[in-house]
């Protein structure tokens, strides 16, 4: 089974980005983040069409995310545990049926944070212990799962273009990248990352100051696999050349191929 995870930037402005890299790509399921739509506005007629099932949990301009399926998808929830108040749509997970086995799927779009200090950076860091929870509920369950989509976290200096450049960066701060290997040190897999240890392979490419020519990128887009999971894994790539077309999202998508 192939999953995606990409973040689109405005499911309205990127439907046909979307659909002719789905057309080429032809994953099994999509997990979009930045969707920037609520649920009765979703476009889904393209990706019907294509006979995939669609689940979202969307907002109004901002945030939003989404499961594209050719699977059924069961037990669907919205909003990650651990704070009723928190009304930002950035989770959404569901179950998965594969010919041999069964794989909890969790989309997410992580809070970017900045600027840090202040309270954007406060959010991020208390979103991360809730994180952090679920994470270790998925692995109590003893199911294969899957955490993916836009972590808004640099891991290592191997993943941005200019280390220095993002010291003072949310997304690269020693607490961000503490927070994201503690989950992954709960026994999770950075899919990519056991298929390619090279340095400079990125996912999100700024619009400003000709990032993607001089590729000035940073990896942040990350699929986090359990013990389960991992076992499964066949290949993990990341779709770069689409990042090259028109009226392309800042983002690319990341896919992993599973024995399910």
């Amino acid at each position: 089974m192939k999953i995606a995870t990409f973040n689109i930037n405005g499911i309205k402005a990127r439907v046909t980005a979307l659909t002719d890299w789905l057309d080429e790509a032809q994953p099994d399921v999509v997990l979009c983040q930045e969707i920037k739509s609520v649920d009765e506005a979703f476009p889904r007629e393209p990706f019907d069409e294509r006979g995939y099932n669609v689940e979202t949990h969307g907002q109004k301009g901002f945030n939003g995310v989404a499961i594209l399926s050719k699977h059924p998808l069961e037990d669907v929830m919205r909003g990650l545990p651990g704070d009723e108040t928190d009304e930002q749509a950035r989770w959404i997970e569901a179950t998965v049926v594969g010919e041999h086995d069964a794989l909890r799927l969790c989309g997410l779009y992580l809070p970017n944070g900045n600027p840090a200090p202040g309270p954007k950076y406060d959010y991020k860091l208390a979103w991360m212990e809730r994180l952090e929870a679920r994470a270790r509920a998925l692995l109590a369950a003893e199911m294969p799962a899957m955490m993916a989509g836009d972590y808004n976290v640099i891991p290592q200096p191997e993943d941005v273009h200019d280390p220095k450049a993002w010291e003072d960066d949310a997304l690269y701060l020693p607490q961000t990248r503490a927070a994201f290997h503690r989950v992954v040190n709960l026994g999770f897999t950075d899919a990519f990352r056991v298929r390619n240890a090279a340095p400079a392979q990125y996912t999100f490419w700024d619009y400003q100051a000709n990032a993607w020519p001089r590729n000035k990128g940073i990896r942040i887009d990350h699929m986090l696999l359990s013990p389960q999971a991992a076992d499964m894994l066949v290949d993990c790539r990341i779709d770069k050349e689409i990042r090259d077309r028109d009226k392309p999202s800042d983002h690319v998508p990341v896919w992993v191929e599973l024995d399910l």
